[in-house]
């Protein structure tokens, strides 16, 4: 099976790997604003034309443009004309922040759990087979990924996750786990890896990437699944503090609304 490594960019794979169901516009518009607000896709980078984009996510061109009309109606692509022309990424920090708010706040607790589980669960599984079919070179990719990660952005960072797990998941050698792991990165990680605006888990996550790979190399199935986990159930319980402070901040909020009004 081929690995991410020295290939391709692996989140950007994830971004671009087909969609699962009947392909929405909506699904197509909310997989490629997750990308740009979890810094994956860059501020100014190029995307894919219409119809690269139709091809790569298995949706009718129709589809596509439908999604990126969308998406330059919310400021978060502009699409310039002529020989170097094409659509683009327009990232701002702030809008990025305040959808990611939103879509934390519409999540309860129970969700956030149930979501961490089963990102845990193909994570934590793919660690523990890699363990025991590793080879010395899916050691050293997996070394590499980890020296190259740049921890001096949230993007970088995120990067750094989805390219490890992806190729962890390639080195267990099962197709149904690295087709998982695409998925579950595309539809959960923008979320569940909100912890690494924050340099504590952005250093937090390097060391979790270290962890993994001795347990790999060590041949110990069950530290590496651990491991894995351990650093999912850490992501989650930073979401779980994170929407909580927001209901704080949105009850406070109200509650000087409410005042101002009686005055």
């Amino acid at each position: 099976m081929p690995h991410a490594t020295g290939r391709v960019d692996a989140a950007h794979a994830v971004v671009f790997a087909p969609l699962d169901g009947a392909g929405r516009a909506e699904l197509v518009e909310q997989r490629l604003t997750d990308a740009i607000v979890s810094g994956v896709l860059r501020d100014g980078e190029k995307l894919p034309s219409e119809s690269e984009l139709s091809r790569s996510l298995g949706v009718a061109l129709v589809t596509a443009r439908e999604a990126l009309e969308g998406m330059r109606d919310k400021g978060l692509v502009r699409t310039r004309r002529g020989r170097d022309g094409g659509s683009f990424v327009t990232y701002d920090r702030e809008s990025a922040t305040r959808m990611l708010e939103v879509r934390l706040g519409a999540h309860s607790r129970i969700e956030l759990r149930d979501l961490a589980l089963h990102v845990g669960a193909i994570a934590g599984t793919a660690a523990e087979v890699a363990a025991g079919r590793a080879s010395d070179d899916d050691i050293e990719s997996l070394r590499t990924i980890a020296e190259q990660a740049d921890l001096a952005t949230a993007g970088g960072a995120r990067r750094a996750v989805s390219r490890f797990q992806l190729e962890v998941a390639a080195i267990s050698q099962s197709p149904r786990l690295v087709r998982e792991e695409v998925r579950l990165q595309s539809e959960a990680g923008p979320l569940l890896w909100l912890c690494l605006r924050e340099q504590e888990y952005r250093e937090r996550s390097a060391l979790a990437r270290d962890d993994v790979i001795a347990a790999i190399r060590d041949v110990r199935p069950d530290t590496a699944r651990e491991a894995t986990i351990r650093h999912i159930t850490s992501a989650f319980e930073w979401l779980v503090h994170e929407r909580l402070t927001l209901d704080e901040a949105g009850r406070d909020e109200a509650s000087r609304t409410s005042e101002d009004r009686s005055e």
